[in-house]
């Protein structure tokens, strides 16, 4: 049987698979909430709904819910929403909202920045909004403080908008696990960043703030009727946009959890276990666990839902009754597992004897967050 030879430019311009450099661009992951109200202010810097898309503000007198929404193209099953619920019309110079999403930057060397070989970077997504608007989509490098920055239009209708921003010879990305570009996705801003004029041909200083957003952006908080709906959000390498790279939800999701993995809640179950370790102090237990994934460094740990969380087992007494946890602290991870410290109150650990840590309530729910 003849074998089909394929012309090498085709495979260099990333036609077939694996083309997307974001991570849950078709927003069908959301394993901390499908949906979070009354953000807004100052130094906010918090994932509302969708894994890996934040919301980064400052100065912001308005609010605005994240959500997951099932409203999409035909060919998507969810998608991002934000909904304006208390209006700012007093726009201050230095306010600004935005919703970000940050690459590794050893995820972005296809793109061969700062080098004689630079590539361009290609940006597709399906946006709609109750009305028709524009904003700014800028690119911001991390490592170099560089930026460039392109305007889009949003009407009532699902569209999708191609925007390709040109090579960059200067300044090549650290190919290590920190950020190393933002798409920063500009709603509102104040002047401190739309009194310039856009830098929109080449990429520039990025302390050059004034010149990082259109001055004709539509102020997102012009309403509480303003809406902006976003999927299908691909980066990739060259000139051209492709069509969308779909990938499982079983596959998006192991790439999400490399960011964050959140254990419960487990519905009607009563007092559902989790990790296991073994005391070595009146409140101190060392508890270890397995990961689906390695995470990207070194996680935070919270918790959330109705209770405390307790610890069970490994009483001097032999008693099964809980011991609630007062903190958790992170000792260290190595590959896909960590260890970390569980204290708890009133004492009561026997030193040597097993414990595990489970869920006062079944709404309580654990993250291990290692988002950049």
């Amino acid at each position: 049987m003849a074998l089909t030879k394929v012309d090498p430019s085709v495979v260099d311009d990333q036609v077939f698979g694996r083309r997307n450099v974001i991570i849950n661009g078709s927003m069908q992951v959301a394993q901390r909430t499908t949906s979070t109200a009354d953000l807004g202010g100052s130094g906010v810097n918090t994932f509302g709904a969708c894994d890996r898309w934040k919301i980064v503000t400052n100065g912001i007198s308005g609010r605005v819910t994240q959500s997951q929404e099932t409203d999409s193209p035909d060919d998507f099953g969810f998608s991002t929403k934000l909904a304006c619920t208390t209006a700012d019309t007093s726009v201050g110079a230095s306010d600004y909202f935005i919703l970000q999403y940050d690459v590794e930057g050893q995820d972005l060397k296809r793109f061969a920045k700062g080098t004689s070989s630079a590539k361009e970077f290609t940006i597709s997504f399906f946006v709609k909004g109750n009305a028709s608007a524009n904003y700014t989509l800028e690119l911001y490098d991390t490592d170099n403080n560089r930026q460039i920055s392109k305007t889009y239009s949003v009407t009532t209708s699902w569209s999708r908008v191609e925007l390709t921003y040109p090579a960059d010879t200067t300044g090549a990305n650290t190919a290590d696990s920190t950020s190393g570009l933002s798409l920063k996705f500009w709603l509102h801003a104040g002047t401190d960043r739309t009194s310039g004029t856009l830098n929109s041909s080449a990429w520039g200083a990025g302390s050059n703030t004034s010149s990082r957003v259109s001055s004709s952006s539509t102020n997102f908080f012009d309403s509480t009727s303003r809406t902006f709906f976003i999927t299908g959000v691909q980066l990739e390498v060259g000139d051209t946009a492709t069509p969308f790279e779909y990938r499982s939800f079983g596959e998006e999701l192991s790439l999400c959890q490399r960011y964050c993995q959140k254990y419960g809640p487990y519905g009607s179950s009563s007092f559902p276990y989790g990790p296991s370790g073994y005391s070595y102090a009146a409140t101190t237990t060392a508890v270890g666990q397995i990961l689906p994934v390695e995470l990207r460094g070194d996680p935070t740990i919270s918790f959330g839902g109705a209770g405390n969380p307790e610890l069970r087992g490994g009483e001097t007494a032999g008693s099964n009754s809980g011991r609630a946890v007062t903190s958790v602290n992170f000792i260290k991870a190595r590959g896909a597992s960590l260890m970390m410290n569980v204290t708890t109150s009133g004492g009561g650990n026997e030193s040597g004897q097993t414990a595990v840590l489970c869920n006062a309530s079944n709404n309580n729910f654990m993250i291990y967050d290692a988002e950049i």
